[in-house]
């Protein structure tokens, strides 16, 4: 087979059998596929799609191209995706709490790259944890205290890292069935037994509308399912911050929060619920939604997702109970300033990408993927759309390094929230479900 004639066929339109895919992606791991070739083949599935049939087949090949994790434990191995916004700690509090209900989650991340946050830079904000560990030690943590949440090693989807790379400096990063062939080749080769997709649509998400999200569902439920994943979605808002905190250490605490049962009805405990209660009922350990709601709610509520929590962060190198200490041994920025309202009235919009960018500038995240980050600093206190604000109130806090820093966070944060006297409509948490 040879790289050119694929490269020729899927030019022309032509449908790309499984063997081309398969030798493809073998060749993208293996280093006999070009860089000038997968940058190639990049742009012309981005102009010319792979199909549905294609789409499964480029996702179970990159898949294949790697290590794959076998399990043999007492229970259902699940996980969650999302993808991606500001403030969504909801994997730290999440996985704890489906191990809680006899769940075993082997949660592979990643860091935060643009405007959104990265589930390791928040979990490595906790002194002394390491999210690299090999895969004998993760199947170990998992195995016994039912989750992990760790970086993909180098042998996971080989063929998906090296594409990716390519696709970003290719200008292809958009491309559907790439997305979702990259999504979902490291959820396979983790052997899952259902998936569930949190899919954000509004200012602070890469799919910044509704039809936009609800297209990328439903593209990655048909291919999940038809490479034998159970999976489904859920549509959510990202037209705020989910937490009312973006960065690092912030949302630690914020998810800390949630875990020791300090608040319970906010939107970060509503998704941890909703997602959670769809993996329950999708692997069999909750016969309906309401009845997996139910058994979410008592695992936190009880105690023993913050203690599965603890034990997982201590087997990562942190500290030995994390729940008692949180709040004194998190990293805590040197500056912390109000942001004040302009003007009283309602908060009516957010811009939640701007939100963002002010956290990365602030050095809380990554424009470059060698970039060092400042895990104290960030916001705080986030006001939601619907908030009533008297003049000169925060809208939010921010944690900063310096005095310098904070002023030009202030400033564009301060711009990023649309304050009026009438009340808009509070847009809804959840936006809808995609099933297979």
């Amino acid at each position: 087979m040879d790289a050119r004639r694929i490269l020729t066929d899927l030019r022309s339109g032509k449908e790309l059998t499984d063997a081309q895919i398969t030798w493809f992606a073998d060749g993208l791991a293996s280093g006999a596929v070009t860089d000038a070739q997968a940058g190639a083949f990049a742009m012309a599935v981005l102009l010319r799609g792979l199909g549905e049939t294609g789409r499964v087949a480029l996702t179970r090949a990159m898949a294949a191209s790697g290590a794959r994790l076998t399990w043999d434990l007492p229970g259902p191995v699940v996980d969650k995706h999302s993808t991606g916004g500001i403030g969504d700690c909801v994997s730290l509090v999440l996985a704890p709490a489906l191990a809680a209900c006899g769940a075993f989650v082997p949660m592979i991340s990643g860091r935060g790259l643009g405007h959104t946050g990265g589930t390791l830079d928040k979990l490595e904000a906790i002194p002394g944890l390491k999210t690299t560990v090999d895969k004998g030690d993760f199947q170990q943590i998992v195995g016994q205290h039912g989750f992990a949440i760790v970086s993909a090693s180098d042998d996971v989807a080989p063929a998906d890292r090296r594409l990716y790379s390519v696709r970003d400096i290719t200008a292809t990063v958009e491309s559907l069935d790439l997305i979702t062939a990259s999504i979902l080749s490291k959820k396979l080769a983790a052997g899952l037994d259902a998936l569930v997709l949190d899919i954000k649509a509004g200012s602070g998400a890469f799919m910044a509308t509704d039809k936009d999200a609800f297209n990328l569902a439903r593209a990655l439920v048909d291919t999940a399912n038809g490479a034998g994943c159970a999976t489904q979605a859920i549509v959510s808002d990202m037209s705020q911050p989910l937490a009312p905190a973006a960065g690092n250490a912030l949302e630690v605490s914020a998810a800390m929060r949630v875990l020791c049962g300090e608040v319970s009805r906010d939107p970060l405990s509503k998704m941890v619920i909703e997602l959670g209660a769809a993996l329950l009922h999708a692997c069999g350990l909750a016969p309906t939604k309401g009845q997996g709601r139910k058994l979410l709610e008592d695992a936190i509520a009880s105690g023993r997702a913050v203690e599965k929590f603890d034990l997982v962060t201590r087997a990562l190198g942190g500290p030995p109970a994390i729940s008692k200490s949180w709040n004194s041994d998190l990293p805590k920025a040197t500056v912390i300033r109000p942001v004040p309202a302009p003007t009283a009235g309602y908060v009516n919009a957010i811009d939640g990408r701007a939100i963002g960018m002010a956290v990365v500038d602030l050095g809380g995240g990554r424009r470059r993927e060698d970039d060092t980050i400042d895990p104290s600093v960030g916001l705080s206190g986030i006001l939601r759309i619907g908030t009533h604000v008297p003049a000169g109130a925060p809208l939010a806090w921010v944690h900063a390094a310096s005095d310098a820093d904070a002023e030009a966070a202030i400033i564009v944060v301060r711009n990023a929230f649309l304050v009026g006297p009438d009340k808009g409509p509070e847009p809804p948490l959840l936006r809808g479900e995609v099933t297979a």
